[in-house]
């Protein structure tokens, strides 16, 4: 890959995303580190602390450099902002917490109160908590790692590659290249890891959440559900995307 983002196109995009669909996540992130200075890494869950994890490891022997941002929307557990001081001090790594606009929330809650997603759906309230504050996450970078996994919801990313062009988020005098180094990973590898490699994980993970989100948005699964089945449990299980990745609804 080339290091200038203005050299992607969506068939040098399709090209890499079939040369690396069969790679170790270690291998996509050390590949994404050598070909992008300006990298960030999404972290919430699960998935993000493994990528967290296998990007230290790689940035080390590279000699390469990467950030890592959260998104604070207001709304998160106390366990989940424990959990993010403990991995900031676990990996000595900063991690930028981006919040949404005060104005907004404000405006939101005044006119349909703090539960409006449960009466017309999630996508008003992640869009101003979630999906506002990625696009200033991302704004000054050319790449970001996610922690998608393909069997994470069969309605939405049964089909995710492990590098794309991310049209939501990216410019046209600067496309942004999203990797998804776990896409082929199950969530039992992804605790393998974790279990493997003594990484830090949200205490919420013991108490039956396996997907966790906003507090209000999330509740931990019944024996034999799938690991979505916790968010947005009121929707049409097709739709539960916040918006933050978006692509994946796009026929």
């Amino acid at each position: 890959m080339s290091t200038a983002a203005s050299a992607f196109d969506a068939t040098e995009i399709s090209a890499s995303a079939r040369r690396l669909a069969g790679e170790h996540p270690a291998d996509i992130i050390a590949e994404a580190l050598r070909s992008f200075d300006r990298i960030t890494t999404s972290f919430s869950g699960a998935e993000d602390i493994v990528l967290i994890d296998l990007a230290a490891r790689e940035a080390e022997k590279l000699g390469r450099r990467f950030g890592v941002f959260t998104l604070d929307t207001g709304r998160l557990h106390p366990e989940t902002l424990e959990y993010i001081e403990r991995v900031r001090t676990h990996y000595d790594i900063a991690i930028e917490a981006y919040a949404p606009q005060a104005d907004s929330v404000e405006a939101l809650v005044r006119e349909k109160g703090l539960f409006s997603f449960r009466v017309d759906g999630h996508q008003e309230c992640c869009g101003i908590r979630k999906v506002e504050p990625l696009g200033r996450a991302l704004a000054n970078v050319d790449a970001y790692i996610t922690g998608q996994r393909r069997d994470q919801s069969p309605g939405t990313r049964a089909e995710i590659p492990v590098v794309q062009l991310d049209p939501g988020f990216g410019r046209a005098d600067n496309p942004l290249v999203k990797f998804n180094p776990l896409a082929n990973w199950t969530s039992a590898q992804v605790w393998q890891h974790i279990m493997s490699y003594q990484v830090p994980y949200n205490p919420l993970h013991d108490q039956g959440f396996k997907s966790i989100g906003c507090a209000p948005c999330t509740r931990a699964t019944h024996p034999g559900e799938h690991e979505r089945a916790g968010r947005w449990w009121w929707e049409e299980a097709t739709q539960k995307e916040c918006g933050l990745h978006a692509i994946n609804l796009e026929d």
